[in-house]
């Protein structure tokens, strides 16, 4: 039975504003007045959680090779500096579920969700409930070498190794079942810092730079810590194409700080943001060693990351929804300057292009979103630029109301770089590896902002059969 409890709650959000919240219980709703703006009703919900980790490495036997860079040309890694990780949290209200799993790794191919998914058919779990996060380790599984029609003789951009993909996909899909088993109630909070020198724009030194810090501790019914999320928005490319061992880099470093800190066998997952164009600033007196100096940045960044997480107040009652919004993309084209920079670099001639225009990068894709108490996180299918990145967010957090909007950068599959008009036609690196003209960025964008009114529109849905039948017994709510 629903029981409706009128509390007035004053909260400090992570973008700073005071939120006026009126909770009802269980799977209800919250009634959220911004200072200065209209009022939102959205879905609430006492949820439950598990999380569950594999370690992702490949054993040497498999002679997997490391992503990131084209002069590598597909050679095995040379042994295991620390090891990668996949980690899943699944979330329920006890009619929907959602499970969000992130991986030391470069990124994934299309088409390797679409395994996952298939092979977990039997457990019920459905695209629009999974979304896969990589950290885009450049010291990790090679992307094009678990890409399923990945059929190019290129040892540059990857050669397809079956042995290797079917390692990915099946502890992605191990990690899931693993998270679903054993489910306890949860708290959410969310908390958000802006950080000064710690990244910066590698097109433009004086470009958009996104310097949001996003913490979202997830806590079991006593108040002991199960799960954190931490979003920062960098490239891992602190080491290069000379270090030829397996490592998370510095987020994998950051991950295992903050849990060492937090203590009580907490799991930290590490996601991504719009980091197209974004790279690390190495902290200061870090030396010469590139191993040092992602150590140092991952470790410094926890300690940070730790003060936020304290700041963050766990909820039980907590907006919960999710939407898979489908995109149609431009027509596929090689960028009139590829062959200067990233075609130079990936061994591609206008032929080879062309193969791979026609093999590897899909017709089609999607944008998920997340909405998690004060967090929205949008699902972006490639490496978008931070001023598109900074755009979504913006637009997210005025459709929702959350304070703590999130880009989850190469989410789910990756289609290659994606900027604005403005930013493909100056040409260079990203540019050359941006496979759909000059429209993708305002496709992309326009894509997940449907999807995040889509979210929206499912809170007040939601909202609305909590008045009356459970959603589950009404056709049209509860989600997909």
């Amino acid at each position: 039975m629903l029981r409706r409890i009128a509390v007035g709650i004053g909260v400090v959000g992570c973008r700073g504003t005071t939120h006026d919240r009126l909770w009802w219980t269980r799977g209800v709703m919250i009634a959220v007045g911004t200072l200065g703006g209209a009022g939102r009703v959205v879905s609430a919900a006492e949820l439950q959680a598990s999380v569950a980790r594999v370690d992702l490495t490949p054993p040497p036997a498999l002679q997997a090779t490391l992503g990131g860079y084209g002069e590598r040309m597909s050679r095995p890694a040379e042994g295991i500096h620390d090891r990668v990780f996949a980690k899943a949290l699944v979330l329920t209200d006890g009619t929907r579920r959602f499970a969000i799993v992130t991986a030391d790794i470069l990124g994934f191919p299309p088409r390797l969700k679409q395994a996952v998914v298939e092979r977990l058919a039997a457990d019920r779990w459905t695209s629009a409930q999974i979304m896969l996060l990589p950290s885009h380790s450049h010291t990790s599984i090679e992307m094009m070498q678990i890409h399923p029609g990945n059929c190019l003789p290129i040892r540059q951009i990857g050669l397809f190794r079956p042995e290797v993909y079917e390692w990915t996909v099946r502890h992605l899909v191990d990690v899931i079942r693993r998270a679903s088993a054993t489910l306890v109630d949860c708290s959410v909070g969310a908390s958000q810092r802006e950080l000064e020198g710690w990244n910066v724009n590698r097109r433009d030194d004086q470009g958009p730079v996104d310097r949001q810090l996003t913490v979202v501790r997830i806590d079991t019914r006593p108040g002991k810590p199960l799960a954190v999320l931490v979003n920062w928005t960098a490239h891992p490319t602190l080491m290069s194409a000379e270090d030829m061992l397996f490592s998370g880099g510095w987020p994998g470093h950051l991950q295992r700080t903050l849990e060492a800190l937090i203590g009580g066998g907490v799991t930290v997952l590490y996601f991504n943001g719009a980091e197209g164009d974004q790279r690390p600033v190495a902290r200061p007196d870090s030396g010469p060693s590139r191993w040092e100096r992602a150590e140092r940045y991952g470790r410094e960044l926890a300690l940070t990351a730790h003060q936020v997480f304290q700041q963050a107040t766990p909820r039980w009652d907590v907006a919960f929804a999710y939407h898979l919004q489908a995109i149609a993309l431009p027509a596929r084209v090689a960028h009139p300057q590829f062959m200067q920079t990233g075609g130079q670099e990936y061994g591609l001639t206008s032929a080879l292009m062309d193969l791979l225009l026609a093999t590897l990068v899909p017709a089609e894709t999607s944008s998920g979103c997340l909405r998690l108490g004060d967090l929205v996180l949008v699902g972006i299918p490639g490496e978008l630029t931070a001023d598109l990145g900074l755009e979504i967010k913006q637009q997210a957090a005025t459709i929702t109301g959350a304070p703590c909007p999130t880009i989850g950068g190469l989410a789910n599959e990756w289609v290659g770089y994606i900027l604005s008009p403005g930013e493909y036609s100056k040409g260079g690196y990203e540019a050359s590896v941006s496979f759909y003209g000059s429209q993708l960025g305002a496709t992309i964008v326009d894509g997940a902002l449907a999807g995040i009114r889509r979210l929206a529109a499912q809170d007040m849905q939601i909202s609305q059969c909590a008045g009356g039948s459970p959603p589950k017994e009404r056709p049209g709510c509860g989600g997909q």
